[in-house]
């Protein structure tokens, strides 16, 4: 065949920007810009919301569904954000958190087709004790105690269906040090945006939003003798200074130990010293129970004689600081924090009490009288029982209370087998001293929050229920992480 008859001349073909004038493609194109002009004049702002928020949500199915592990990144970016955003705009939050972990499911099935998912990798017995947590949590609808079994529906979300579809993904998709490092990362900047957010309430005051919440409620758990227990855009000042403590400790250990750059260890002791302001403004004196706590884990950790000393040292002074002086009784807030050493504190023995009235109850009801039974749930589901009237403040105390004796064994077995195998790792199979660092800063935080969760239920709220399934499964995850970093070690060394 002639060669000049295969030719195309390029003035007769239309290409780019030129094809949107097929009259195929231009008229669907102007309905649906008329329509869509049509239907915004008509709703005035909400419906340009509505179209925005449409696109956008498009987008990130979009990019979730090419890219599975930007999911798990808006999932973190979510934990810290939703509760804060109910205030100003009212929205199913926590049900998105439901949606965005389906569609990663969803992708990953999609994604399949193209290439081989290896599903195996969240083969894990950390996958199976929340699996077995999960599958105690569906019996309870069988439980002959329970009052609401709408109550149940959403109740269980947050004590253990996030966390068993959240794990396994994070075995599939974020699964590296890398990731890890992005998890920090993520972490960190969202961390000091809530220390921001809570310096511009201590020091300016709270926004018209936030003041209609404190009305709505608020105020009798925020604001004590005058004074503002401080929120930022978290669930409660509780969840706040927990959430901040935590960062404290844990990027604590980083700017200390881990060997990086300036930078990197410039905010990390950034974020360390943001979190600990931000515990002391919250006004919560279960919080200080997180730096306690993560820095006994730390010593033990350490295996070092003179560390442990030191800070045993340490450790001690600071008790009788808060227990047995009046150094800084001036300042509000080292004041309310000084409440937290007092065997007498008016608040702690009318817990010890309703915890009394609780084993009583719960005597005969070995399985509890049902999730959702206590708390927010069980005030709008079943505001006349008495699970519902009787304040459990304690994440361990719901636990017991909402799933009986049995449960909170069950619970407290699984979470100390996480914590202990995350210290052995630490301890004994992690030689890479990088990833040894890290593991310890996220185990040190995690011992922190599992002793602050007796004070407040801060266990399972946003955002620290994200940071501990991430948290769960770097610690289990990290022998297979430090075989992958010690042979790379070894092959560098090889070729030097």
């Amino acid at each position: 065949m002639n060669t000049f008859n295969r030719h195309t001349n390029p003035f007769e073909f239309s290409s780019g920007s030129m094809r949107i004038f097929n009259k195929n493609i231009i008229m669907p194109l102007m309905a649906s810009l008329m329509i869509l002009m049509l239907f915004v004049i008509k709703s005035e702002i909400l419906g340009l919301a509505l179209i925005i928020g449409l696109l956008f949500a498009t987008g990130i199915l979009y990019s979730i569904f090419k890219t599975p592990k930007l999911g798990i990144y808006l999932l973190i970016v979510m934990g810290f954000i939703v509760t804060g955003a109910a205030r100003y705009i009212n929205a199913p939050w926590g049900l998105m958190t439901d949606g965005l972990l389906v569609v990663i499911y969803v992708a990953l099935f999609f994604k399949g087709f193209s290439e081989k998912i290896q599903w195996n990798k969240a083969k894990s017995s950390l996958t199976v004790l929340v699996t077995i947590w999960m599958a105690y949590i569906l019996f309870q609808l069988a439980n002959p105690g329970v009052i609401s079994r709408e109550a149940w529906f959403y109740a269980m979300r947050g004590v253990g269906l996030y966390q068993v579809l959240s794990i396994p993904l994070l075995f599939l998709l974020f699964n590296k040090q890398k990731d890890l490092n992005v998890f920090f990362i993520l972490w960190g900047c969202f961390s000091l945006l809530g220390t921001l957010k809570g310096f511009q309430q201590w020091y300016f005051g709270v926004d018209l939003f936030e003041q209609r919440w404190l009305e709505q409620g608020g105020a009798e758990t925020h604001i004590l003798f005058g004074k503002l227990r401080v929120f930022s855009f978290y669930s409660d000042a509780g969840q706040f200074g927990a959430s901040q403590a935590h960062a404290g400790v844990v990027f604590g250990v980083l700017a200390l130990f881990r060997k990086c750059t300036y930078k990197l260890k410039t905010f990390y002791l950034f974020v360390a010293l943001a979190g600990v302001f931000g515990m002391i403004i919250s006004g919560t004196r279960g919080a200080i129970a997180v730096p306690a706590i993560g820095g006994i884990m730390f010593l033990i950790l350490r295996k070092n004689a003179k560390v442990l000393m030191l800070g045993g040292v340490f450790l001690v002074t600071v008790y009788i600081f808060f227990a047995y002086t009046t150094l800084g009784q001036g300042n509000a807030e080292i004041r309310r924090m000084r409440t937290a050493f007092d065997p007498n504190e008016a608040s702690l023995l009318i817990r010890l009490e309703n915890q009394k009235k609780l084993k009583s109850y719960l005597a005969s009801r070995p399985f509890g009288g049902g999730v959702g039974a206590t708390g927010n749930w069980g005030k709008r589901f079943t505001p006349h029982s008495f699970l519902a009237n009787t304040a459990t403040d304690s994440w361990y105390v719901m636990i017991w209370a909402d799933t009986g004796v049995v449960g909170l064994v069950y619970y407290l077995f699984m979470i100390f087998f996480i914590l202990i195998t995350g210290a052995y790792n630490v301890m004994v199979r992690i030689k890479n001293k990088d990833l040894k660092v890290q593991i310890t800063a996220l185990t040190c935080g995690m011992a922190g929050i599992m002793m602050a969760s007796y004070g407040n239920g801060v266990f399972g709220q946003m955002p620290t229920g994200t940071l501990m399934y991430v948290t769960m499964v770097f610690m289990f995850i990290s022998p297979k992480i430090d075989k992958v970093l010690m042979k790379k070690y070894k092959n560098i060394n090889y070729e030097l």
